[in-house]
Order: structure tokens, then C-alpha cells, then sequence
């Protein structure tokens, strides 16, 4: 995808009203702080909506899509157990979603070819175009927000982003002099 042309100082979105509107009744905002964090939010709201309405348009359950993403980061195959700990769930509540599944063809239950005790889960091919059509959606979408900056521009904002992910992911110490996000 082409980049465009970034966005000169004369272009504003709505967080630069929203900045605007808080800075007279927070003196001390940093409107480069604001900016920063409530662009990020509204960026992760509107991927949220893309990928929701993925779903819808694929007519997937959330909990379908995830089952289908992990079963697929997988290699196409698990062990109901393996999706189960990769899901973060139960081996029953596993068991259910598995069966819905394979009632809608995306998936099927074979035995295992090691342990006759065990069963392995696949994708079948229609499972597996259906949870790459809903990635697809929001691939295309990530793409296209990214494409406005040229490939050294995605390369450094990667970077910081991974720079700023690192001080979250540290344990937070103590009160900060900063000034709480609107």
C-alpha cells in the first residue's frame, strides 16, 4: 500500500479538539502526552469495531474465532487439552466449543495416531477460509492505517511502540508526579 502524505500541522482530528477543550481546565496536561494516549485508545476502538464486524460479516462467535485463531496458530492440529490451556479454559468448556464447530464443519475430531485414548482437533479447509477471511478483514484494515507511513516510518513506530509496551509490562512503581489521563 502507498503511503500518503502525512498530515500537515493545518490537518486536526477530533483528538486535537478534545486536547483543546482540557487544557483550560488542565493547566498541566501535556497535550503530546493526551494526544498520544487517547489516539492510541480510539485506534484500538476502532480496530475492536473492524474486527467485530468481521465477525458478524463471517458469522463467527467471538469464542468460534478464537478457538479457530489458536487451533490455527497451532499448525491446524491440537490436542483438545492444548487448546483448552492455549484458550485459557477448562477442557470442557473446550469440548463445547469444539462441538459447535464441528457441527459447522470448521473443524474435526480424529484419533490420534500415537495414543488411541486421544483425540486430535484439525481445521478443515472451510474452517480455516472462514478464520482467514475474518483476519483478512482486519489485516487489510491495519494496513491501511499503517500505510500512511512510508516502511522506515512503520519500522521506528514499531520501535517506540515496543520501547512504551516495555514500561507497561514492567511493575509499576509507586505514585507518579504525572497528571492522570482524561
Amino acid at each position: 500500500m502507498e503511503p500518503t502524505e502525512p498530515a500537515g500541522p493545518t490537518q486536526r482530528d477530533w483528538t486535537d479538539e478534545h486536547v483543546a477543550r482540557w487544557q483550560p481546565v488542565l493547566p498541566g496536561l501535556d497535550p503530546v502526552v493526551e494526544g498520544a494516549v487517547t489516539r492510541m485508545k480510539k485506534l484500538s476502538v476502532h480496530l475492536r469495531r473492524v474486527r467485530e464486524q468481521s465477525l458478524v460479516d463471517f458469522e463467527l462467535e467471538r469464542h468460534e474465532f478464537d478457538t479457530l485463531h489458536k487451533l490455527a496458530g497451532r499448525g491446524g492440529s491440537a490436542a483438545p487439552s492444548e487448546l483448552a490451556q492455549d484458550l485459557d479454559l477448562a477442557p470442557a468448556s473446550v469440548t463445547g466449543r469444539l462441538d459447535a464447530l464441528e457441527k459447522r464443519g470448521f473443524v474435526r475430531r480424529t484419533p490420534s495416531t500415537t495414543d488411541r485414548r486421544r483425540v486430535v482437533v484439525e481445521l478443515t479447509p472451510s474452517g480455516r477460509e472462514t478464520w482467514l477471511g475474518a483476519m483478512d478483514v482486519l489485516g487489510h484494515e491495519e494496513y491501511r492505517l499503517l500505510g500512511v507511513l512510508d516502511k522506515d516510518e512503520r519500522t521506528l513506530f514499531n520501535d517506540m511502540l515496543r520501547r512504551i509496551m516495555l514500561a507497561a509490562e514492567e511493575p509499576a512503581a509507586g505514585a507518579t508526579d504525572a497528571p492522570g489521563a482524561l
